[in-house]
């Protein structure tokens, strides 16, 4: 098991204070869920994990050890792959090449998204959002990631698409967090952690059940 979590996170953009004392835990192998409003501080606190943000007060751990001052870069390398809402992908670079950065053996990645068989060779920037944000999940799923942060997996995709992705990333052995602003309803049968952060709060935690029922 690993575990990755936020004690008392404080994280400022200026003057403005974004998470104001945030405490959450994501244990792994599992699925835990971050909702809220644009302006919540959902994707703040997964930021903050992944360590593209600093922080202002209180620490980031992970397995125990205090990874606050450890960059965002080093955190990667150890086995932690963040999967943001924009700019997931290199634009400039194919489909394949894009794949063959987190792996050689793309097989996984393509059976999982099975439609970005025949845009191999395109660019990645000529795609649409909805195959961007397959791409760039089909990297993280090629990755082996011990822990897997993903802002807004279903953004852009079809519901059949985004169920699939559900299916995929509760599948992984590995200690997931995603970022969503409402529970999204292929979790509503699954066994995750939700917790509900307001103005940069934490308003809600427990199961998933709890919050829709």
């Amino acid at each position: 098991m690993t575990i990755v979590s936020l004690r008392q996170a404080r994280v400022r953009y200026g003057p403005l204070e974004a998470l104001h004392g945030v405490t959450l835990a994501a244990p792994g192998p599992g699925l835990t869920v971050l909702l809220g409003r644009n302006g919540s501080g959902r994707t703040t606190a997964l930021r903050a994990l992944a360590g593209t943000v600093p922080l202002s007060g209180g620490t980031v751990v992970w397995d125990g050890a205090d990874v606050t001052r450890v960059p965002a870069h080093e955190r990667a390398r150890r086995g932690m792959c963040l999967v943001p809402e924009r700019r997931a992908v290199f634009g400039s670079l194919t489909v394949r090449e894009n794949l063959g950065l987190a792996a050689r053996d793309h097989s996984v990645a393509l059976d999982a998204y099975p439609q970005l068989r025949p845009l191999l060779e395109r660019r990645a920037g000529t795609l649409s959002g909805g195959e961007q944000r397959m791409l760039a999940l089909s990297r993280a799923l090629l990755a082996r990631a011990r822990v897997v942060l993903v802002d807004e997996p279903a953004q852009g995709l079809a519901p059949s698409v985004a169920a699939r992705t559900y299916e995929l990333l509760g599948s992984l052995d590995a200690c997931v967090v995603v970022a969503e602003q409402r529970l999204p309803p292929a979790l509503r049968d699954r066994s995750a952690i939700v917790y509900e952060l307001r103005r940069g709060t934490v308003a809600f935690a427990g199961e998933a059940s709890e919050l829709t029922g």
